[in-house]
């Protein structure tokens, strides 16, 4: 049975954020998931390799339990916080949806005819996720961090970067779901 996880409302959920953040700038800590990766593959010895993954990973121990909670926390929201209500979407977006191939839109959290296993046997499905990798990886890098770490830790302390960097997440996301998702599907 798939299951449907409702948001919490924004009065919950923005003091929390807001909590994090402010323990996070006392603390002198940045937040953003991106910067887990070059930790990983710091402790994976990559170091040997490339000059920027020599660093004292050790630093960032905390940073890799943000990812455990993060882990954690999705198991109890998908086990112990979900219902099997579908999402309630506009009727122009499931039609459009539809046209291009999903079968149930909005009766998962997530459409199964991107990211169930089923969907690792077809090339083209191969294709999206690594050349979809290659760029999400290549962006972050070249953007100095992830949507997180911009949008919630960068435009809380004001820095210009970091609005930038949403701008052009959220320019790329309308290009990405009004032309280019199109054409794939």
């Amino acid at each position: 049975m798939d299951y449907i996880l409702n948001p919490w409302p924004w009065y919950v959920s923005g003091p929390l954020i807001t909590f994090v953040m402010a323990l996070l700038l006392y603390f002198g800590k940045t937040f953003g998931m991106s910067s887990n990766l070059r930790t990983m593959c710091t402790i994976a010895g990559a170091g040997k390799f490339s000059d920027f993954f020599k660093f004292n990973w050790k630093d960032q121990i905390w940073n890799l339990i943000v990812v455990l909670g993060a882990i954690i926390g999705g198991f109890i929201a998908v086990h112990f916080l979900s219902n099997n209500n579908a999402t309630d979407l506009n009727p122009t977006t499931i039609k459009e949806l539809q046209n291009m191939g999903f079968l149930n839109p909005g009766a998962t959290l997530v459409p199964n005819e991107i990211f169930s296993l089923n969907v690792l046997s077809s090339p083209k499905a191969l294709i999206i996720l690594i050349v979809g990798g290659l760029l999400v990886g290549f962006g972050t890098r070249y953007a100095g961090g992830c949507t997180s770490g911009h949008a919630i830790a960068g435009l809380s302390s004001l820095q210009k970067p970091s609005l930038i960097a949403v701008i052009g997440f959220f320019v790329g996301g309308l290009v990405m779901a009004n032309f280019i998702l199109p054409l794939i599907f």
